[in-house]
This record gives C-alpha cells, structure tokens and sequence, in this order.
C-alpha cells in the first residue's frame, strides 16, 4: 500500500536462481543435458538484468545425510544416487555464478529431501519465506534446473504463499522433454507465467 492508501502497482520483483550447481550439470552425479548453457544464459541474464531486481536469491542442494531421499538402487521418482553432497565442488554453485555475487542463498536438503528452495535456509536459519518478505518482494521469477523438478516445486511453493510468479522458460531444463511438458501444465494450471526471458 502507498502512503495514500492505495495499491502500489510497482512490483517488488526477485530473482530465485534454483539448484545450478555443477551437480545437475553434464559430468555431475545428475547431470542434465543442457545444464552448464543454463547456467551460462543465467549468468548473462542476470549480469545484464540485476537492476530489474530488488533482490537475487540462489538455492543449493546441499544433503548431508538425507535418508532414503540417496539409494544405491534409485528409482529416480523418489530415491537418487548420491548429489548434491555438502562440502564438495559439486555442490557449490556452478562457476559460471562466480560473479553473481546473490544478496540471499539458502541450502536445502540438509536432512532429508528437499525440492523447493522454499525448504531451504541461509546460514542464520531463516528460510527463504522470510527473506523475500522482509525484502518486500512481491514478484519471483524462477530459474534454473531441473525444470521438471526443483523450479517447478519452488514455482509451486511461490504461488502458495501468494507471490506473483513467472518461470523464465531460456533459462531452465527439465530431466526430459516429456517431464518438462507435464512440468509447464502444473504450472500454468496453478498461474505461473511462462515466458523467455527476453520478454521480460
């Protein structure tokens, strides 16, 4: 609300870069084709975008001992070869992010799985929720990988707690084709807006 008493219509809009770590990119432990260009056209994007966005935010799958979210038999619905771990290369963010430089990143996954970065907390403890809060975010748009997993539950999450949510569809990859088409129709079916990022 403005001082007048009357809705604000200026957004207040963040940038919630999700899990691109070199994990999920080709040559990690889950690897996805296309992973290490999203991560490239992430970092363009938001070199070139930051002053669009009041605050920028970057989630990490980050397991420690996370139960039987890792499997020596992965069925890869709902148990994974080990990922993600905390403390290795592969879980930092990808090195195309260097100079990202994000005002908030959380980790997810410490203890158990985790898909959205809304699960996950910085290392004060506070989760992401009331971060963007506190920043007065209004708006997130979403990116990242894998579309068909953790942007889509983050997306989800977004709209749940009543922010306005786009999901940038350059600048994400799904594990498969197939998942990222079942993927998009959860998303519009919920009201997330699906664009390129050069329509932004």
């Amino acid at each position: 609300m403005s001082a007048t008493g009357t809705t604000d219509p200026t957004p207040r809009r963040a940038l919630l870069v999700v899990d691109v770590q070199p994990t999920f990119c080709e040559g990690g432990a889950l690897g996805v084709e296309g992973g290490n260009a999203v991560a490239e056209a992430v970092a363009a994007f938001a070199a070139a975008r930051r002053d669009g966005y009041v605050l920028v935010a970057t989630t990490q799958d980050w397991h420690i001992e996370p139960g039987d979210h890792f499997s020596e038999t992965p069925d890869f619905v709902d148990t994974w070869p080990p990922h993600g771990v905390a403390g290795t290369a592969e879980a930092e963010l990808h090195p195309a992010l260097a100079d990202l430089r994000p005002d908030v990143s959380v980790r997810k996954g410490q203890y158990a799985a985790a898909y959205s970065g809304f699960e996950g907390v910085d290392e004060h403890g506070r989760a992401l929720a009331a971060l963007l809060g506190a920043a007065g975010v209004t708006d997130v748009d979403v990116v990242g990988i894998a579309e068909s997993h953790c942007v889509l539950a983050t997306a989800l999450d977004a709209v749940e707690i009543g922010l306005r949510t786009r999901v940038l569809t350059d600048l994400t990859v799904p594990v498969t084709p197939e998942q990222g088409a079942a993927a998009r129709e959860r998303l519009a079916a919920q009201g997330v807006e699906l664009l390129p990022s050069t329509a932004v």
